[in-house]
Order: C-alpha cells, then sequence, then structure tokens
C-alpha cells in the first residue's frame, strides 16, 4: 500500500518560482491548500518531513502533470489517493484537505485513517 499526494501545482522551476511569489504575495488565494499545510514558503515543513521519514507507510508526491502523465487520471486537485496493487482509492479528497488547519492537523488525520485501514 502506498499513498499517493498530488499537488494542485506543475512541475518545474518556472512554475516553482510563480509559486513562491504567489504564497508571497497572496497566500490567501493560493490554490493548494496541501502544499500550504505540507511547505512554508521556501521548505518543506519540519513536522512533515520527519513524520514522511518516520511512518512507515510509502508516500509518493507528484504535481498534476507528473500524475496525469504517470497514471492518466484526473481528479479534483489537491488530493491523496491511495494505491493497492493496480487500484486507486481516495484517502482525502480536496474539501477534506481545505479544512485541516495545520500540518499537525493533517498528520493526525493520516495516522487515524491509516490505522482504519484492513491489514494486508
Amino acid at each position: 500500500m502506498k499513498l499517493l499526494f498530488v499537488y494542485n501545482a506543475r512541475s518545474g522551476k518556472t512554475r516553482a518560482a510563480l509559486d513562491i511569489a504567489h504564497k508571497i504575495i497572496s497566500p490567501s488565494t493560493y490554490s493548494c491548500d496541501l502544499c500550504s499545510l505540507t511547505h512554508g514558503i521556501f521548505n518543506e515543513k519540519i513536522a512533515w518531513k520527519e513524520f514522511v521519514e518516520k511512518s512507515g507507510v510509502e508516500m509518493l508526491f507528484y504535481h498534476i502533470d507528473e500524475f496525469e502523465g504517470k497514471y492518466g487520471s484526473k481528479f479534483d486537485y489537491p488530493l491523496i489517493l491511495r494505491e493497492e496493487g493496480e487500484n486507486l482509492e481516495p484517502f482525502m479528497d480536496k474539501d477534506e484537505i481545505a479544512g485541516i488547519e495545520d500540518v499537525e492537523g493533517l498528520i493526525r488525520l493520516i495516522e487515524k485513517r491509516l490505522k482504519s485501514l484492513p491489514l494486508a
């Protein structure tokens, strides 16, 4: 089982620079709540980085273009999917992510959901 995190952003250095500028100039209108939870303006948040490293769950991170190029699927972004074998299932959708206040809340919700999954 893997968790796939798909940010509501495109890949590339130019896009990253535009995203940084957007976060600085108008953070309330930035369109990726998942990015806002897991990253500061320039870097991944320390609590998030530690959680990903210690969770014991394989986590893959994608921008929209990377995800759609690999999986060919389109969703309403951002979102988190659970991949088991060939199956992709929603783990947390855009609206749920938007309702989370901080990175600690995201971590708690992910841990709670992981505990509720049936053992393989």
